[in-house]
């Protein structure tokens, strides 16, 4: 009888541990538990792999396929592998793979997280501006402009318009914007006086690019328009980008000789901030992407976002705030800006 009692009171549920029992318990497992820092081994090399490819991605050679500028393309995305790799961790009951995660998270957050996390954006600035790929495509140009003026920007930029289509763009925008230019299938409409509008040659033998000067209150503003050629994914050739790259150093080009001390550029650039082969634009402005905080600010596929290839740029001007307008029927989405001039 005596017996039965102890067997009783040794198998009787004890109830809930208290926190410190879970910590002696947590410390025991991982003093006796050898297991628990050899196992996962993989699962940490590849959390060290992940890291080395945000730090060095722009040591990645594009020799073969481009295949730094595809990773650059899509750098932010890669801190999805950051989950999936935690589950793997703890399903192991591995601390060694768990604890190597630290590197990828802390290097992801050094590189992305001023976009989600710094202050949002505030009020201010004095010139506003917008951009959109409208798509050469799209069945309601008349629509779509309107939505676009709906945002009130200063000056409006506009590519991929098609001969048939652009005198729908220049009647519903007449409204809103007194002043416009169209140069080859990109264009310019402005609430300011434009001038000395002309075409900007990106080595492809037509025009997808312009500039013109904006008489604004503060004084002039150089403003030009771009839409620079199209990349592909192709698996015999990789990220087809060559001609892209061409157009970028063109324009950097011509930029960089702009005798006015305010730029902005407003385009589809076909390639995101990270891309090394946008250097020649990039190294020279100033992106107004996420500049108080505003987030990834995607802009393509429309349907479901995945990078940033439309852009806003400055120089010679503060930025404030940007971010995206509501969907058209275009496949991209528009993107405004607010800057200090």
């Amino acid at each position: 009888m005596v017996q039965a009692y102890r067997a009783e009171t040794e198998n009787a549920d004890p109830g809930p541990r208290r926190p410190g029992t879970r910590l002696r318990a947590l410390r025991h497992r991982l003093a006796t538990d050898r297991g628990i820092w050899r196992r996962g081994i993989v699962l940490a090399l590849c959390s060290v792999l992940l890291t080395l490819v945000m730090v060095l991605h722009a040591k990645i050679p594009n020799t073969i396929g481009n295949t730094g500028s595809l990773i650059e393309t899509f750098l932010p995305w890669f801190g999805l592998f950051v989950p999936p790799l935690l589950l793997l961790g703890l399903l192991r009951r591995s601390a060694t793979a768990v604890i190597a995660l630290i590197l990828p998270v802390a290097v992801w957050l050094n590189l992305f997280g001023g976009l989600l996390f710094a202050e949002k954006s505030g009020t201010g600035g004095n010139f506003t501006v917008a951009t959109h790929n409208v798509n050469a495509g799209n069945p309601d140009p008349a629509g779509t402009a309107q939505q676009i003026a709906g945002a009130d920007a200063d000056v409006v930029a506009l590519q991929e318009l098609p001969d048939g289509k652009v005198k729908a763009y220049e009647s519903a925008l007449a409204g809103h914007y007194p002043h416009h230019s169209v140069q080859g299938t990109v264009g310019l409409w402005s609430k300011y006086p434009l001038s000395d509008s002309r075409p900007v040659d990106i080595k492809l033998g037509w025009t997808r690019a312009m500039r013109a000067t904006v008489a604004t209150p503060q004084g002039p503003v150089s403003v030009y328009v771009a839409h620079l050629p199209s990349v592909r994914v192709k698996i015999d050739a990789g990220f087809t980008a060559n001609q892209r790259d061409r157009s970028a150093d063109a324009l950097g080009e011509t930029i960089s000789h702009d005798p006015i001390e305010r730029v902005v550029l407003l385009g589809d650039l076909n390639g995101t901030m990270n891309d090394r082969s946008l250097n020649a634009v990039t190294a020279q402005m100033r992106s107004t992407q996420g500049a108080a905080g505003d987030g990834f600010g995607f802009s393509w596929p429309a349907a479901f976002p995945m990078a940033r290839i439309d852009q806003i740029m400055v120089r010679g001007v503060e930025p404030l705030s940007s971010w995206t307008l509501p969907a058209t029927d275009s496949d991209h989405l528009p993107i405004a800006a607010r800057v200090q001039l």
